[in-house]
C-alpha cells in the first residue's frame, strides 16, 4: 500500500469517531470512543511508513468491526441509563 497522507489519517479518525457514536449502548459507545482517541494519540509520532501502513490497516479493520457491532447492537434495544437521560434536571 502506498504511503498515507495526513488527510487520509484524519478522515479515517473521523469515520471511526462518527461510527463509534452510533453505538446504542452508553458503555460500548464511551469505550469505543476512548479506545479510538487513545490509540490515535498513542501513535501520533509514528514516522516509519511500514508501521504507519500497518496501523492504518488495523484501524480500517477496526472500523469494519465497529460498523458490524453497531448494526448488531441496533437490532436489540436496551433501556437507557441515567447518564443518557436528557432533559431531566435533578437538584441535589
Amino acid at each position: 500500500m502506498a504511503s498515507c497522507s495526513r488527510s487520509q489519517v484524519i478522515s479515517l479518525y473521523r469515520m471511526l469517531i462518527k461510527e463509534s457514536k452510533k453505538f446504542p449502548s452508553y458503555n460500548y459507545r464511551t469505550y469505543a470512543l476512548r479506545r479510538v482517541k487513545d490509540s490515535f494519540r498513542e501513535n501520533l509520532h509514528v514516522d516509519n511508513p511500514k508501521t504507519l501502513d500497518m496501523l492504518l490497516n488495523q484501524a480500517r479493520e477496526n472500523l469494519s468491526v465497529i460498523k458490524r457491532q453497531v448494526s448488531i447492537g441496533q437490532m436489540y434495544t436496551a433501556q437507557r441509563t441515567i447518564v443518557e437521560e436528557t432533559g431531566v434536571h435533578r437538584d441535589l
